[in-house]
């Protein structure tokens, strides 16, 4: 296997469905990376992997950063195996340093907080980099951005931490075998604690980023300026012409602002999957029983995907706990619509207790403290989201769905099938309360 500068690898101009546009760097063989063109003509960054090599692609996907490349595609059983990130326009961080000088100040607590969440959005996909450094760390606008994240076999969180902390003792004094001595007061004791001997006693990335934000540190001195002797007087300037319009003079940016993609991106995740609890729980109105049955099937499901390194058990137990909680509001709601009724009208004893089993069901999706489930279908839909052909349709299929269900859960007559018997208690009990509350 061998490329050259043009991109092709092996005389092939193509990689699946990319066209191999040009290499990125001098690496050949395993690990190169190539510029690419998507089938949608977005550009695109391709990892080459070693033989035998088999990436995470769908929880790589999962980890969402304005400081992580986005991984958008991979196939581990291609020859060679790949994988696929947003083109990212950035310099690595050697580079800037060799360029500009260490950080200090502010540019300094942005790149150590914004590694800290990066490392902090891949663990919480049960992930990790594996490879955090100086060369995986592409600088954009003064803030990080991590690539090639959770390629390198046995990785582990607390080796990415200790990794934090060479990276960033590198950003604060470009020099790879500096000792934390020489940094800022403030930030010494998180960069401490980040190269603990003991592994199980370095802080989590997580607590890392939420430290590292709110540092103060100093801004390095002023250079002395360098003497600069006189030019030669230049001639004069052409008369000056009419500037044309700015629309016409500045053409518009190359690539726009990363964080801005993710976030509309995440906006149409967040509608997506509330219209996915929307028909959840209009079923569960219609047909509380099996609606609740699948409901908490659902969302132990949702948990397992999402937490997949604690297991069925943790899922199923966290569940559980939650019951309690919807059943709080599946007795509340009948409650209160009796006490309703005797302000004025009559209410439908199997319509109240059905509405009950719906707000009990928003419980187990969303509800406050209860984000699991709501979360993880955020995740799922967010590489829907990055596609505006994928939004419509997914937006159509569940926006039709969601309306049929609340017009059938407004309308329909509840069935509590299969358990006939509960549905002529809770229709008896529900109509001696209606009747007592009248009397008074």
């Amino acid at each position: 296997m061998a490329s050259d500068m043009s991109g092709r690898i092996d005389g092939q101009a193509h990689l699946g469905r990319y066209r191999l546009l040009s290499r990125l760097g001098a690496d050949t063989g395993p690990g190169a990376v190539h510029r690419a063109a998507g089938p949608d003509g977005r550009d695109v960054a391709i990892r080459l992997l070693a033989p035998g090599a088999v990436p995470d692609i769908d929880r790589m996907r999962e980890v969402l950063s304005p400081y992580v490349v986005d991984v958008l595609d991979g196939d581990a059983a291609a020859s060679p195996p790949y994988v696929v990130s947003r083109f990212v326009p950035g310099r690595p961080l050697a580079e800037t340093l060799a360029e500009q000088g260490p950080m200090a100040g502010d540019a300094l607590r942005r790149m150590a907080s914004g590694l800290a969440k990066a490392l902090a959005a891949i663990h919480r996909t049960g992930l990790a980099h594996g490879d955090l450094g100086p060369e995986t760390v592409l600088v954009v606008d003064g803030a990080p951005v991590v690539v090639d994240f959770a390629l390198t076999a046995g990785a582990d969180a607390a080796g990415d931490v200790l990794a934090w902390a060479a990276t960033v003792t590198f950003a604060a004094t470009g020099d790879r075998a500096a000792s934390v001595d020489v940094l800022p007061a403030a930030l010494r004791p998180l960069v401490e604690a980040a190269r603990a001997a003991d592994p199980g006693a370095r802080p989590e990335a997580a607590d890392l980023a939420e430290a590292a934000s709110r540092l103060t540190l100093p801004e390095a001195p002023p250079r002395p300026p360098v003497p600069v002797p006189p030019a030669p007087r230049a001639p004069e300037p052409p008369a000056p012409q009419p500037m044309p319009p700015l629309s016409e003079s500045v053409p518009p940016p190359a690539f726009a602002p990363a964080a801005h993609g993710l976030a509309v991106a995440r906006g149409w995740a967040r509608l997506l999957a509330a219209l996915v609890v929307v028909i959840a729980v209009g079923i569960v109105i219609m047909a509380p029983i099996a609606g609740l049955v699948l409901s908490v099937g659902a969302v132990t499901l949702l948990r397992v995907a999402g937490t997949s390194a604690r297991g069925w058990a943790w899922a199923l137990g966290r569940t559980l706990l939650t019951v309690p909680y919807a059943a709080a509001f599946t007795v509340a709601v009948p409650l209160g619509l009796v006490a309703v009724s005797a302000v004025g009208g009559e209410i439908d004893s199997l319509s109240a207790c059905a509405f009950g089993a719906g707000a009990g069901a928003a419980v187990l999706w969303t509800a406050p403290g209860v984000s699991g489930p709501r979360r993880q279908l955020e995740r799922m839909f967010l590489t829907v989201a990055r596609r505006p052909r994928d939004i419509a349709v997914a937006g159509v299929v569940l926006g039709a769905l969601a309306l049929a269900a609340a017009v059938g859960a407004l309308t329909l007559t509840p069935s509590f099938s299969p358990m006939y018997g509960l549905q002529s208690s809770l229709e008896g009990t529900m109509d001696r309360l209606q009747t007592s509350v009248d009397r008074f």
